[in-house]
């Protein structure tokens, strides 16, 4: 018998991939999943009826619109998602993640300031990843990513202020943050590539 949570998470992945074909794309809603499914995980989140499955398709959705409507990011996502059958909790948990760029949905569940924190820092940890030997998460640290986030030529499309933001949002240190983005995607990194 198939378990609901793995249809949560297929029926996420599935409408990802029907409206984003760029394998970058996919791949940044598969690290921001395994990133918010280990903040789901750490805030006890496994004893909700499907707390760690809703976080991770919460990731897997967030940038749903992104490649077909760059324009309406986070508008067109309210679109899609009701569609598909998601309730308002969930679309706004999605569409706050842009708040004060795209969306005037502001985080304001703990889930909601993950999001909006971890976002643009995934794209930093991967970028980050990728200039190693290894091209991995596994044996990534804190103090390279921290090094590359003080360099604003560096990955230069990533918008740090967010993330500081993010950070104050959340009361916690950049280097926490930090450090739970790498062990999150550690976790899922055959799948994200990394």
């Amino acid at each position: 018998m198939e378990r609901k949570s793995d249809n949560m998470r297929e029926k996420a992945l599935a409408l990802l991939k029907e409206y984003n074909e760029s394998e970058a794309l996919i791949k940044h809603g598969l690290q921001v999943e395994a990133i918010m499914r280990y903040y789901a995980k750490e805030a006890g989140e496994e004893k909700a009826p499907e707390g760690v499955e809703y976080w991770g398709a919460v990731g897997l959705l967030h940038d749903v619109d992104y490649e077909k409507y760059p324009q309406e990011h986070c508008k067109k996502a309210v679109e899609i998602l009701k569609g598909a059958g998601y309730d308002e909790g969930f679309i706004h948990a999605v569409i706050s993640h842009g708040y004060g760029i795209c969306s005037d949905a502001e985080p304001e569940r703990y889930m909601e300031k993950v999001l909006y924190t971890i976002d643009e820092l995934s794209g930093l940890i991967n970028a980050t990843a990728l200039m190693r030997p290894s091209k991995s998460v596994m044996d990534l640290e804190v103090k390279s990513v921290k090094k590359k986030f003080k360099d604003k030529r560096f990955a230069a499309g990533v918008d740090r202020q967010i993330i500081l933001d993010g950070c104050e949002r959340l009361h916690t240190d950049i280097d926490t943050v930090m450090e739970k983005c790498i062990m999150g995607m550690r976790e899922n990194h055959d799948e994200i590539g990394l």
